[in-house]
């Protein structure tokens, strides 16, 4: 034990929203029970670079007894868990071919007119297989919509617009089914999603595919405003300039263009 800055979390101020622990690339923090906690000593360097990112002021420096920072440690335990969002990731995406049962989830629809789905066939292999016709009042034009389900070589890509919302938007968002009409949608949550994941799909989804445009659509608490910076980063590991726009819904369900965060 040595005498050093470590982080102090006041959880009487904190609200659970996970910024710090995204933030913290270390490791050393983790929400318990709804609540930012230092879980493991070590792993804290002390700088602070956390501090920043709470929306509450939760987070402070004090000076204190504490397990010295293990660098060594930090770096290995950093290195292991983008390690294991990779291969969770690549043993999703492993799974897709194999004759296992499928959840009803993971069977891709496209509606199109005078497709095979607008007709009621539907044969075929990959991501063509299981098509069905979504009902006439569904303004969604594809499926599954969740990220990581989401087939990376399914037609309905193609010079499409995508719709990238956060999970909660469909449930705050009065006018959600305006973004979705003529929209390829995705979804996922960057408090609750492995970021490397999500990103790395998106990533060889836009490299696989002419993409026209990305509406983002998150919610106006703090955790979910990490959303667009996700898709920034595929965009640029795509290598390709994607006009993108950025809408937030408020709680009360308003919603409002995020001016700053629109590219063309």
């Amino acid at each position: 034990m040595v005498k050093r800055n470590i982080i102090k979390i006041d959880e009487s101020l904190c609200d659970g929203c996970g910024s710090c622990v995204i933030a913290c690339s270390e490791g050393a923090i983790e929400i318990v029970d709804g609540k930012a906690k230092v879980v493991r000593e070590s792993f804290c360097d002390g700088l602070g670079a956390c501090i920043g990112e709470c929306p509450k002021g939760a987070l402070t420096i004090e000076m204190r007894e504490a397990e010295a920072f293990d660098e060594k440690a930090a770096a290995e335990h950093s290195r292991q868990s983008r390690a294991l969002q990779s291969a969770n990731a690549e043993r999703a995406e492993g799974h897709e071919g194999e004759s296992e049962p499928k959840s009803p989830c993971d069977l891709p629809i496209h509606r199109m007119p005078g497709s095979q789905m607008e007709r009621g066939e539907g044969q075929g292999e990959g991501p063509g297989k299981h098509l069905k016709r979504l009902g006439p009042g569904s303004q969604l034009s594809s499926w599954p919509v969740q990220m990581r389900l989401a087939h990376t070589d399914a037609p309905y890509f193609k010079e499409a617009s995508l719709l990238i919302a956060a999970d909660c938007s469909a449930f705050a968002c009065p006018m959600i089914s305006e973004f979705i009409r003529r929209r390829v949608v995705l979804i996922g949550c960057p408090k609750l999603d492995p970021g490397e994941p999500f990103v790395s799909k998106l990533t060889e989804i836009l490299s696989s595919n002419d993409i026209r445009d990305i509406t983002v659509l998150r919610m106006e608490v703090p955790c979910c405003s990490h959303l667009i910076g996700l898709v920034e980063q595929a965009i640029e590991r795509s290598g390709k300039k994607i006009p993108l726009d950025q809408f937030i819904c408020m709680i009360d369900g308003k919603v409002v263009k995020d001016n700053e965060m629109v590219r063309r």
